[in-house]
């Protein structure tokens, strides 16, 4: 295997007689078909296909009880804000995920801690704004960076460890790499997956030629479709026999890029082929698949996330569970070239709404009702406060949390927290009160913005075109103000 030497830890024996690329054809081929078998059945997909009538506002039901809940954090790549059907895709039908929705509550202002992959990770491990850790000022930490979450930061992982649970990840982790920098010394008891922003989806293969799948801290053999792995294993986590609660966050990379679908093995040849032997730079741009993908494929790869969905909400079924799992599904920012966000403005790398709004979806039958919805707005680090007071562990003082519980207005009926949602990157600020967002880029990235403060509206202009700010400068000036206090407290980024 080129890159990192692959060690002990194989699959199978049949795989020793196979070379990369005719076991990954062979059982990425067979996967594939089984796969084929497991969609819901015609009854199944009609009932989990609602429409906006059939759901109802979100109200608590407090007189609901339960046991302390296992909590699934599934977290989607690069997925768009109306990617899936039931967020109003036209072609991409995903009806796991709206199975899923229909089940608990639907989040139409749901959004991501940053507009890249690495900083809404740490948003969600740490429950902090990216800009607290050094780590977070990398926009997404890359394959040659030595920069990473510190071991000794306090963890959704490490503080539920704490309090008596389980914790694994499964998927991708993009924090930080070996040898400073994983899961396992961060607080999760157990990792398997992948430590890059990208790989190919059959060879594993990172842009800067490594082999990049990971039991624990020792290289993993396993040349299927990584999809289908990461359901495997995390099927197989959630049918043990837990004498405790666990925590399991499931990262997909799908759907980013490269754009190889579950039987794309020629094309996954092809890949591999160019990023091993073309000179580095032109193999890192190799594997980001400029030259390929479509409309098409990329529905090929939200469906096969579904069906993965599908695959683990049955496994949880199985082992009994289903009714004490709190399950959120969720992605780590916007998407990119074939992913929708209609009608939202902006995407991946943007502070538009395109960019950072992501589907975000949440279950849990003993204390939460289905078909509901909720629009008020909460973002990744959230879920880290929520998690954390449904488990009854506390955060460590010296780091406090920047995301606030929705403990209060999810279980006991009260009001949704009023706070501000701050982001900010190299390029762009925003910040969300209420209806308003206060927003402004640099002329080198919008020059037709002109580097001014805009004001939106999102209650009706979620496009963020009618900027508000000439009618209303007293609320610009009091938000540019909060976003500048926030901002201050926080890491600079280097020269």
């Amino acid at each position: 295997m080129p890159g990192r030497p692959v060690e002990e830890r194989t699959v199978s024996q049949p795989e020793q007689k196979l070379s990369r690329r005719a076991f990954g054809g062979a059982v990425g081929a067979g996967a594939a078909v089984a796969i084929a078998g497991l969609p819901a059945t015609e009854a199944q997909a009609a009932a989990s296909t609602r429409s906006a009538a059939e759901e109802r506002p979100f109200r608590a039901s407090p007189d609901r009880k339960s046991k302390r809940p296992n909590l699934l954090y599934v977290l989607a790549d690069d997925l768009g804000w109306a990617d899936l059907s039931c967020y109003g895709s036209p072609h991409i039908k995903t009806p796991n995920l709206d199975r899923l929705a229909a089940q608990g509550v639907r989040f139409t202002d749901g959004y991501a801690g940053s507009s890249t992959c690495s900083p809404t990770r740490l948003s969600l491990y740490t429950g902090r704004y990216p800009g607290r850790t050094e780590a977070g000022l990398e926009e997404p930490i890359i394959e040659k960076s030595t920069v990473g979450l510190g071991p000794t930061h306090p963890t959704l992982a490490s503080l539920l460890g704490g309090a008596g649970y389980t914790t694994a990840m499964i998927g991708k982790w993009h924090c930080g790499f070996l040898p400073e920098y994983s899961p396992t010394r961060s607080g999760w008891d157990e990792f398997f997956g992948s430590f890059g922003g990208a790989l190919e989806y059959y060879s594993k293969l990172t842009s800067d030629r490594r082999y990049d799948l990971y039991e624990g801290e020792t290289p993993y053999k396993d040349l299927r479709y990584y999809t289908r792995i990461l359901t495997e294993r995390a099927s197989e986590f959630i049918g043990r026999d837990h004498d405790r609660p666990w925590l399991l966050n499931l990262n997909y990379t799908t759907a980013h890029w490269p754009w190889i679908a579950e039987g794309d093995t020629e094309e996954a040849a092809r890949l591999e082929k160019l990023v091993l032997e073309l000179p580095l730079e032109q193999a890192q741009l190799a594997l980001a698949h400029m030259d390929g993908g479509s409309l098409d494929k990329y529905r090929q790869m939200v469906e096969s996330l579904d069906r993965s969905v599908g695959e683990v909400m049955r496994a949880l079924k199985r082992s009994g569970q289903d009714r004490d799992t709190v399950v959120v599904f969720s992605s780590d920012n916007g998407g990119e070239r074939y992913s929708n966000s209609w009608p939202l403005s902006g995407s991946k790398y943007a502070l538009q709404e395109g960019g950072i709004r992501v589907p975000t979806i949440m279950r849990w039958p003993a204390r939460i009702h289905g078909h509901q919805i909720s629009h008020i707005p909460v973002f990744t680090p959230d879920w880290t406060a929520t998690f954390l007071d449904t488990a009854g562990a506390r955060p460590d003082p010296a780091t406090p949390l920047d995301g606030v519980s929705l403990t209060g207005y999810l279980l006991r009926n009260e009001q949704a927290p009023e706070r501000d949602l701050f982001w900010r990157t190299r390029e762009e600020r925003a910040l969300r009160r209420g209806k308003w967002k206060y927003y402004r880029a640099t002329k080198a990235k919008f020059p037709h913005k002109n580097g001014k403060d805009a004001l939106y509206d999102l209650e009706q202009d979620q496009r963020e075109c009618a900027d508000r700010s000439a009618h209303e400068p007293e609320l610009v000036a009091e938000l540019a103000a909060a976003w500048e206090k926030i901002d201050a407290g926080l890491l600079p980024y280097p020269a």
